[in-house]
């Protein structure tokens, strides 16, 4: 599965530009997960977390997705076709300076188990 095209997507009357065909899909996962009332609302990118202190290196980082539940508040989402060492640090920084915040990564591993319910439930995916 191609995963690397960056392009402008329009979904739910939201336009945002994806990284990847993965990142394309999970937002018509949120929106789908929205419609159906699982979520109450979805945001592309709204936020980026800076390391204070960190002089080099990921100084910031930028989820791609946040999530606000219709029961358990939010969490953030990175979706990741793999994980080169600064996407590790990163992921790593964020974890240990933003410690009440929840990360859920969706990999390779995310999508080959949704892929085949997620052609039948969720158009142009």
């Amino acid at each position: 599965m191609k995963t690397s095209t960056a392009h402008w997507l329009t979904t739910g009357g939201k336009e945002i530009y994806v990284r990847s065909i993965w990142e394309g899909r999970y937002a018509k996962y949120l929106e789908w997960q929205k419609k159906m009332g699982y979520i109450e609302e979805w945001w592309h990118e709204p936020h980026t977390f800076w390391f204070e202190g960190i002089k080099r290196g990921c100084v910031s980082y930028k989820p791609d997705f946040l999530v606000k539940s219709t029961s358990q508040g939010h969490h953030w989402v990175e979706v990741k076709g793999y994980y080169d060492k600064k996407s590790v640090t990163k992921i790593s920084r964020f974890g240990r300076y933003f410690p009440g915040e929840r990360l859920d990564l969706v990999d390779s591993k995310w999508f080959r188990r949704n892929n085949a319910k997620m052609k039948i439930i969720i158009p142009d995916w």
